[in-house]
């Protein structure tokens, strides 16, 4: 005899199934880690019955690409506004990532977290067994420190490559000890020590004595 709570799952299991099964891994994958959750609590929290989930991802490894392809072209699309605003000084171009950072209190589920970088973490967990995994980060990554340089070289950097290099040192460095802390503070550490940073490689931004 079907139960209420198969009933309901058999209910949902249709339209829309997909984007809740993504839905669910966005915010079980970030707030309890890639490998401690399981088919049956993403089928769980997703409102899906199993065999819907197989229907729409094969494999959990396919889940998890989706899961970050999705964020990982979110944040690319966040980036690239943030970093071709107009109407805004060189400075405060490069440092709209580390403001863009500490302004980041929130997680898929919109409760307070310092769990770091998504990508980060699944390239962690990842530890060379999901190979995809690591392409798609290690390429995002690279990216964020090549807009950074172009920026710097249009800002007139003396040596935008290694400012570009060194700022997303900083943007890394800030993301993965919020996460080690489970405290907020390196975020702000690293605005202000990103603004010495790009003082230093832009004296044109120095204030006059």
């Amino acid at each position: 005899m079907e139960t209420e709570s198969t009933a309901a799952i058999r209910h949902r299991g249709g339209r829309g199934a997909r984007e809740r099964i993504l839905q669910a891994a966005a915010k079980l994958f970030y707030e309890e880690g890639i490998h401690a959750t399981g088919i049956a609590r993403l089928v769980e929290v997703a409102e899906v019955s199993t065999r819907t989930f197989y229907q729409h991802f094969p494999t959990k490894n396919a889940l998890v690409e989706e899961y970050l392809r999705d964020y990982e072209a979110g944040m690319t699309r966040r980036i690239e506004q943030s970093l071709s605003r107009e109407g805004v000084s060189p400075q405060d171009r490069l440092l709209s990532l580390f403001t863009m950072l500490t302004e980041a209190t929130s997680g898929p589920s919109g409760r307070l977290t310092n769990r770091g970088c998504p990508l980060h973490n699944a390239t962690v967990e990842a530890a060379g067994h999901m190979p995809e995994v690591q392409e798609l980060v290690h390429h995002h990554k690279n990216g964020i420190t090549q807009q950074l340089i172009a920026v710097a070289a249009r800002a007139g950097a003396a040596n935008p490559d290694q400012l570009g290099r060194q700022l997303n040192v900083l943007l890394e460095g800030a993301t993965a000890l919020q996460t080690s802390l489970d405290n907020p503070c390196p975020r702000h550490d690293a605005l202000e020590a990103a603004r010495v940073l790009i003082e230093h490689a832009l004296p044109e931004t120095r204030p006059a004595n």
